[in-house]
């Protein structure tokens, strides 16, 4: 089954690629791995959900923006791909939440990037991971994902 089939099934579907909102590019390869920018829940080019979690967003809410920032992250890679064929694996995915003080579910809400990328590319979606509370992300957003992925040659 294909990533958008998945997706179809699953009810999703890849967004057009967001653009940078500041003086970078949205991935580079280097060798073998795409590095992935910063990645937000944008929706139609507004954060979805902006705040924190703990006070304005719950765990499952916070588990719906990593998602959605996750296919922010790769209407990207295809973007620049132009398919996943060559994607080899998922290497690591760092998640930021903005988080008040003393929340500490930062895990559980990242859990919904992460368990995306493994309904999609199985065993090569599985990924070293860290999941951090930051007190302020940019554009109020509750979430930023990065992204390094493997991918073979043409």
């Amino acid at each position: 089954m294909s990533i958008h089939e998945t997706l179809s099934r699953l009810g999703l579907a890849l967004p057009v690629a967001p653009r940078p909102v500041g003086s970078y590019v949205p991935a580079r390869q280097a060798g073998d791995l795409i590095f992935v920018s910063g990645v937000l829940p944008f929706r139609d080019g507004k954060i979805e959900q902006p705040g924190k979690l703990g006070r304005e967003l719950t765990v499952a809410e916070g588990a719906a923006a990593a998602q959605l920032a996750m296919l922010n992250g790769l209407a990207i890679l295809q973007e620049m791909l132009g398919n996943f064929s060559r994607l080899k694996q998922v290497v690591r995915l760092t998640g930021h939440v903005a988080s008040v003080e003393g929340f500490v579910h930062q895990p559980a809400v990242i859990n919904g990037a992460s368990d995306l990328l493994v309904e999609l590319f199985g065993d090569a979606g599985r990924h070293a991971r860290l999941a951090l509370g930051a007190f302020e992300l940019p554009l109020h957003a509750p979430i930023e994902l990065e992204l390094i992925v493997q991918v073979s040659s043409l």
